[in-house]
């Protein structure tokens, strides 16, 4: 089967999270948006191409399925590509961790966007400052330091032990994304999250997660995307 992914074709964004899967897994997938435009996604989230339309990008449509939400596609394409545990209490507790990683995407997109997405970030910036510093000093600790221990204390190469899930390739993407907005607070809290750098490097070396980030298929970061690098707030 060969998938359609519907996300904008100019950011790496929450679909990103879904493309890294799709790579790793050497599945057969189109980027809509990307070779045919906007059109069809469009018409997608309005009800004109489905019964169960999404409600906002990403989505996947797999044969005769439509499924939204960034967690949920992962909890679908896990199972089916070998990407999460074969136990119903293995997936759930796999599922359980991508939430956890969705709420953390959107307080980094919250450290810029602090008052709301529809204002543009020079219209929020001292918000956005103060908003920074409390994600620096409280909420970065707070779950990357969950993650970290949950990899300390399993000492495997993966989350859930010797084989990649998708939340390993999320997690992948997270601390490239910080490394890309915060280069100066990442360079001074690393030594904190060895673990998590070790597996960001261990992801970064699959051969085609490695073929993948080399391909021009992998968008640049960039600052209409989550992750943005104002050089205000990585003073």
């Amino acid at each position: 089967m060969r998938y359609e992914l519907y996300y904008w074709p100019s950011i790496q964004g929450r679909g990103e999270f879904v493309r890294l899967a799709l790579e790793d897994a050497g599945a057969s997938y189109i980027d809509v948006a990307r070779e045919r435009g906007t059109a069809d996604m469009m018409a997608m989230m309005n009800g004109g191409e489905t019964a169960t339309p999404p409600f906002a990008p990403p989505f996947l449509k797999a044969g005769k399925l439509v499924i939204g939400q960034t967690a949920n596609i992962l909890l679908y394409l896990g199972s089916r590509h070998d990407l999460a545990p074969k136990t119903d209490a293995g997936r759930l507790w796999l599922h359980q961790l991508q939430l956890t990683i969705v709420d953390l995407v959107l307080e980094i997109h919250d450290t810029h966007h602090p008052l709301g997405p529809t204002l543009y970030y020079e219209d929020q910036r001292t918000p956005a400052k103060k908003r920074t510093a409390e994600f620096w000093a409280e909420r970065v600790p707070k779950y990357l330091g969950y993650f970290e221990g949950i990899l300390r204390q399993r000492k495997q190469a993966y989350v859930t032990g010797r084989k990649v899930t998708y939340v390993d390739l999320s997690l992948f993407q997270i601390i490239a994304g910080l490394r890309y907005a915060f280069p100066k607070h990442m360079d001074a809290y690393e030594r904190n999250i060895p673990a998590l750098v070790e597996l960001h490097d261990r992801v970064a070396a699959r051969p085609n997660i490695e073929a993948y980030l080399a391909s021009d298929r992998r968008i640049p970061f960039n600052e209409d995307g989550i992750f943005r690098h104002y050089k205000a707030l990585d003073a």
